[in-house]
């Protein structure tokens, strides 16, 4: 299943979507009508009980009536999910990233925060102001989505707890970052957290161990791995993070980046007005931003 958001036009409201080969169903508009009850947004869908279920149901409805389905081509889409609860993030969860750096390796996640505030979707602009921040950075990045709330489980039924997965581009200002003494500021600066297309439910993927991920600036490709590189898996990040803190539906959990950021290679890449960023996660798709400065 493909999980998203969606409007018809800029300036109207955005809704919960499914994508099919015939178009995307508007799965508030199709529960609606088939009798089912389904929230106007992502992420509360998620809190549902037995949402997947109830969202096959509207889907099949859709499907049989033609009612509620739109083109592909009629649609814009925005960020899979907004309003999450928590953004939690993994720094220096690739070794070679962590190397680059000349940071020790982790002996165990390195979490931080981004705020809700940081999220865009597809083709949405990153801005900042140049007069704050000279050094924005590009670290693209598996997402997973949180479906069922999660406390302190164990890494072998940890995977059982996760919606779906998407691509994520932890955008950082690398001059505030490494000037404080934690990450939040540097990490969060509103749109700094483009997400999308979709959330595609576990079952599309056959190995989320073995994607390959890659970053483009520009059309230049700077960043290369597989998540075969992860130091810590996606089932050790989502069990570590459960001790700590309750995983609610809809949060979301940026896994890391790997090695070629722009602020480490020699000489520098660092983003500026005009610049367009791609990152691509195999069986994921695409997600590209483009970046603006403000005044």
């Amino acid at each position: 299943m493909k999980l998203g958001q969606f409007r018809e036009t800029a300036t109207e409201e955005r809704w919960p979507g499914v994508v099919i080969d015939d178009g995307i169903v508007d799965l508030t508009v199709a529960g609606s009508k088939a009798g089912i009850d389904l929230p106007a947004a992502t992420h509360e869908i998620l809190k549902i009980w037995n949402w997947e279920r109830k969202i096959q149901l509207a889907v099949e409805y859709a499907e049989e009536t033609g009612a509620a389905l739109h083109a592909k081509g009629n649609v814009e889409t925005v960020a899979p999910i907004t309003d999450p609860e928590k953004i939690v993030a993994i720094g220096l969860n690739y070794r070679d990233h962590a190397e680059e750096g000349d940071q020790e390796i982790p002996e165990r996640p390195l979490v931080f925060s981004k705020f809700p505030s940081t999220i865009v979707g597809p083709d949405e602009a990153v801005k900042w102001d140049p007069d704050y921040t000279e050094a924005v950075d590009y670290e693209g990045e598996l997402v997973v989505i949180i479906g069922e709330e999660a406390r302190s489980v164990n890494e072998e039924e940890a995977l059982e707890y996760i919606a779906g997965y998407t691509i994520g581009n932890d955008v950082s200002a690398r001059d505030l970052q490494l000037s404080d003494e934690q990450w939040v500021r540097g990490k969060s600066l509103d749109t700094f957290a483009p997400l999308g297309p979709y959330i595609h439910t576990p079952e599309e993927i056959d190995d989320i161990g073995s994607l390959d991920i890659w970053t483009e600036v520009n059309g230049k490709r700077l960043q290369k791995s597989n998540t075969e590189h992860l130091i810590f898996s996606i089932a050790e990040l989502v069990a570590f993070c459960s001790r700590a803190f309750t995983l609610e539906p809809g949060d979301v959990i940026f896994t890391g980046t790997p090695d070629g950021v722009g602020y480490f290679r020699e000489p520098q890449v660092l983003l500026e007005d005009g610049d367009t960023m791609t990152v691509g996660v195999d069986g994921l798709g695409e997600l590209t931003n483009t970046c603006r400065y403000t005044e």
